[in-house]
């Protein structure tokens, strides 16, 4: 329930008896949004006691009347702006005149309510100005939590980008220092190791590049027939040696040519985060098995592999940006921690979905459905 406190200014009692009656158990759900609104209500019968009010208590709405015994709703209009209270004002008078509405309207009114009005009318009324008032909350809302958001992402950023900066700062250094001596050869292992901390932040690089540009909508995507066997092909070939290297045997299962109308880029970046997860998170001399197959209108993409598998309790974090399983077997493998994350908006561009079968230290497999192809 949102609970909107709602202030009625005016010297005529029976009016607003006759306000508080029509909105005592009047409750609604503004437009667009689930969250019934309701009232909490004060009057006032003069201007010095409206503003005496706002001062002390946070109003959001105030129903005005023009005619006050002391100072005229005009006035409290202007020491409204003035004192900047982020409320909503709508404008009450039996001198229902368009110079009257316009002069309040200048002087910060939101609406204009004639007097006599209806209960219905009354609630037509407040049912718009709080409609405004909930999504002026819900955008504040959403600016904070995006600044928030930022924030953590900057962390974040900083700290993915720190460890490898530190680590490559050190061996040049140590070779600038000389401190292993005259010979290139002395210093081979920390120039691979520098090789590899550089390749993975040019890899953090590109994956934020492409979470942006999906996340901003201003990725450019070209929809054509694209053989996915071949797609699939060029991925394992480009992963052959990190295969060769751990002895991992990478299987393709797949009738020779399945074309379905997709952007290129979009499937090479699909294939090479699940293909490249699944070797490098995989145990010594295991295996991958790709199956790719088409059925009426979607196609099934499947990535079974034998390796270190996931937790429980990591199964509905891992589509995170930054998210990395850290345990026993992951010690020393380098990623960015948004290859999946990618991953899953991606596959959401498809109308698709994924689902994640896995064991802790067994393996997993990915099940990915792409429609609209």
């Amino acid at each position: 329930m949102h609970i909107l406190k709602l202030l009625i200014i005016d010297d005529e009692l029976g009016l607003r008896h006759g306000a508080v009656r029509s909105l005592k158990n009047f409750t609604f759900h503004a437009n667009g949004f689930e969250e019934e609104v309701s009232f909490e209500i004060t009057e006032a019968g003069t201007g010095k006691e409206a503003l005496a009010m706002m001062e002390s208590n946070e109003i959001d709405i105030a129903l005005i009347d023009y005619k006050l015994p002391d100072i005229n709703g005009i006035e409290i209009l202007n020491a409204i702006r003035e004192k900047q209270y982020k409320l909503l004002s709508i404008f009450m008078t039996a001198y229902a005149t368009l110079d009257v509405a316009v002069c309040a309207t200048r002087n910060g009114a939101y609406d204009f309510l004639a007097k006599p009005f209806s209960p219905e009318e009354l609630k037509n009324t407040l049912r718009k100005a709080s409609s405004r008032i909930i999504l002026q909350n819900k955008a504040k809302k959403y600016e904070e939590e995006k600044k928030l958001i930022r924030f953590e992402f900057l962390s974040v950023l900083s700290h993915e980008l720190k460890a490898p900066l530190n680590a490559v700062e050190s061996y040049l250094r140590i070779m600038d220092s000389k401190l292993s001596g005259e010979s290139i050869e002395n210093y081979e292992k920390m120039i691979k190791r520098s090789l590899d901390r550089i390749g993975g932040m040019r890899k953090l690089i590109f994956d934020l590049l492409d979470l942006t540009r999906i996340e901003s909508g201003q990725k450019q995507r070209t929809i054509a027939p694209l053989n996915l066997v071949e797609t699939a092909k060029k991925s394992i070939e480009i992963h052959h040696s990190m295969a060769e290297d751990k002895g991992v045997h990478v299987v393709l299962k797949s009738d020779e040519s399945i074309i379905a109308n997709t952007d290129s880029g979009e499937m090479e970046i699909m294939f090479n985060n699940l293909i490249s997860n699944a070797i490098k998170y995989n145990k010594n001399y295991g295996s991958v098995t790709i199956s790719i197959k088409k059925l009426e209108d979607f196609v099934s993409l499947e990535i079974a592999d034998t390796g270190i598998g996931f937790k429980d309790e990591e199964k509905s974090k891992i589509f995170k940006e930054f998210v990395r399983c850290k345990n026993e077997f992951t010690q020393g493998i380098e990623g960015s921690g948004l290859g999946l994350s990618i991953l899953s908006k991606l596959v959401r561009l498809y109308d698709g979905n994924i689902k994640l079968e896995s064991e802790f230290g067994k393996g997993s497999k990915f099940t990915i459905t792409l429609k609209k192809i």
